[in-house]
């Protein structure tokens, strides 16, 4: 299931969730823009790699970007950055349906800062299970996982519509959010079940981690 869009309004002009898409999109161009050696230089710099965040290595000089200590900045540089075109188009696709009436419930700053605290519990919900990981996590994907626990205790009633394809026929249907969102989280759990050890691929952890940290905290923010 895809959504497309819901039909929940809003009383908020969302300054804050087109920032975030703004901001995401601006970066991977950037990104882009490196070629493939540069995006390789720019993950390894700005991603979240668990080791280094735990003391367990050091990057060479000539990949710290942030002076001894301050290592921690790239939970919040990671979430900014993405590995391809659907990678980001997905993750700004969610954003744009579902952020923009959370923010409506909590105001502008208090989402901001609700959006980078999932963030930050999707990356050690995904580091902590294997905190000698060299791989870099990037991708805004926890911190918007939370935006989704939160919408899912917020709005388990609002009608989204979602695009599903049955063979070669595009269905649109409107399906209650909690069915949306939840079949949603049944997948990563899943998909984080079924993927076990591999190295790489996606970060299911922070997926399910980003959740939940936003289920929890809705009732502080809201």
């Amino acid at each position: 299931m895809l959504p497309i869009k819901d039909n929940n309004p809003t009383t908020l002009t969302p300054w804050v969730t087109w920032g975030l898409i703004a901001v995401n999109v601006v970066v991977f161009v950037m990104t882009l823009s490196l070629g493939h050696r540069g995006i390789i230089r720019a993950n390894i710099e700005f991603g979240a790699i668990p080791a280094v965040l735990f003391g367990n290595i050091e990057l060479p000089p000539e990949f710290s970007v942030f002076p001894p200590g301050f290592e921690f900045l790239t939970i919040f540089t990671a979430m900014f950055m993405h590995g391809g075109w659907m990678h980001i188009a997905g993750n700004m696709l969610y954003l744009w349906v579902f952020g923009n009436n959370v923010e409506d419930a909590m105001g502008h700053w208090r989402f901001l800062a609700f959006y980078l605290l999932c963030g930050v519990a999707a990356v050690f919900a995904q580091v902590l299970p294997d905190a000698s990981s060299e791989i870099p996590m990037i991708g805004a994907s926890g911190a918007i996982s939370g935006v989704l626990g939160a919408y899912i205790l917020l709005y388990p009633q609002a009608r989204v519509l979602v695009v599903i394809p049955i063979f070669f026929i595009i269905q649109t249907v409107r399906i209650p959010a909690m069915y949306v969102l939840g079949v949603w989280f049944l997948m990563q759990l899943f998909s984080s079940i079924m993927a076990g050890e591999q190295e790489g691929g996606v970060a299911f952890g922070a997926h399910i981690g980003g959740f939940v940290a936003g289920m929890l905290l809705i009732s502080l923010f809201k």
